[in-house]
């Protein structure tokens, strides 16, 4: 979580939604063209602000509730703005606009893994040597995570319904409809039945580590907050509309891969978790830093691909979901490399520099194919 009081709400937090709903009401009144450069680049700008104003908001209604509830509120948040891009990306019908959910998710859960994982596993094994955290917990959550990306990522390359990565109208539904389930289940699993799995070891913060205590926000001011984080995702969504296509174009115009566009999308979502994941694990608290990556990738498959079917099949457009065969085969590592990093309860920086290993191939194919 940040560093600063959450007791009151900073100033930033609100004049950056403010100032992109200002922009916003300029663009649809047709005050300033859509298309000026300037516009985009402050509204690229106010976006990020957004984005970061929104987990703020998240991160302070989390204190309020408490963990592992912060987590999954905030993986929540952070993933309505990723379906918010998609979607946006979706409807505007650029180029690649029927890959971008699969190309987004595929990201996310390679950027969570390895890149967040890696780096969490790299900072904390070099400050504290070696890290423990719940195995049950641990090992859960990627089991739900390896089923989810095996049944929305691999399984529609080998189904024999459709020619090519989709899947039928009624295998999409059906693959939609339990990816909701299972992150149903596994919040359920994560909150009520089971909730000690997911919290910290009580021998794991070190004296000197300890994270600081934040004053509870009172009922007024977390109320405030969820009426601020709701524009500010809001504003996140009609910003995203006006970028979708200068995005497009932009890594067009690089000589990227269309693909490339979800890595942007998902780099972009995640970076404020990827902050407070690394973090908790200079804190020497592996165990939130997993709870909020592990849990963000889930949220990421479990929201987005119900989200995305039921827009695809509403606006009549296939989208792709299988993974070509050099992406299958980073999954398939990364997912066997993550079970037996999180199969003995202990992390070292060894770990993390095999994660991070398969993080710079993954950048490396995305650009390169």
């Amino acid at each position: 979580m940040a560093d600063h009081d959450h007791a009151t709400i900073p100033t930033w937090t609100w004049v950056a939604p403010a100032l992109a709903c200002g922009l916003l009401a300029l663009k649809l009144g047709h005050i300033v063209p859509s298309d000026a450069t300037l516009l985009q680049i402050l509204a690229g700008l106010l976006l990020g602000a957004a984005v970061f104003a929104a987990v703020h908001h998240a991160e302070l209604l989390a204190i309020k509730l408490g963990e592992p509830f912060g987590s999954i509120l905030l993986a929540v948040a952070v993933t309505v703005i990723e379906v918010a891009l998609i979607v946006s990306i979706m409807i505007s019908s650029v180029a690649g606009s029927d890959s971008v959910a699969r190309d987004t998710v595929f990201a996310a859960v390679m950027i969570v893994l390895n890149g967040v994982v890696g780096l969490c596993l790299v900072l904390g094994g070099n400050r504290h040597f070696e890290q423990s955290f719940q195995l049950r917990g641990a090992s859960s959550a990627l089991a739900v995570l390896g089923t989810l990306a095996t049944l929305t990522m691999i399984l529609p390359n080998y189904t024999m319904s459709t020619v090519g990565p989709y899947f039928a109208p009624v295998q999409l539904i059906f693959v939609g409809a339990i990816s909701l389930m299972l992150w149903g289940i596994f919040v359920f699993v994560q909150t009520v039945k089971h909730r000690d799995y997911f919290l910290d070891l009580p021998a794991d913060t070190e004296e000197g580590n300890e994270p600081p205590e934040h004053e509870k926000p009172s009922d007024k001011v977390a109320l405030i907050s969820l009426a601020l984080l709701l524009v500010s995702l809001a504003a996140v969504v009609l910003l995203a509309k006006i970028l979708s296509y200068p995005l497009d174009k932009g890594i067009a115009a690089a000589g990227l891969p269309q693909a490339f566009v979800g890595v942007v999308i998902a780099a972009i979502v995640l970076l404020p978790e990827g902050i407070a994941a690394a973090k908790s694990a200079l804190l020497n608290r592996l165990q939130n830093s997993i709870n909020l990556g592990i849990g963000s990738a889930i949220a990421s498959i479990g929201l987005t691909i119900p989200t995305v079917a039921v827009v695809s099949l509403m606006i009549d457009q296939k989208i792709v979901l299988g993974l070509s065969p050099a992406n299958t085969a980073l999954l398939v590592l990364t997912l066997f490399v993550s079970t037996l990093t999180l199969g003995t309860g202990r992390t070292t920086v060894l770990q993390g520099a095999i994660h991070l290993t398969i993080f710079a191939a993954f950048l490396l194919v995305s650009a390169i194919p």
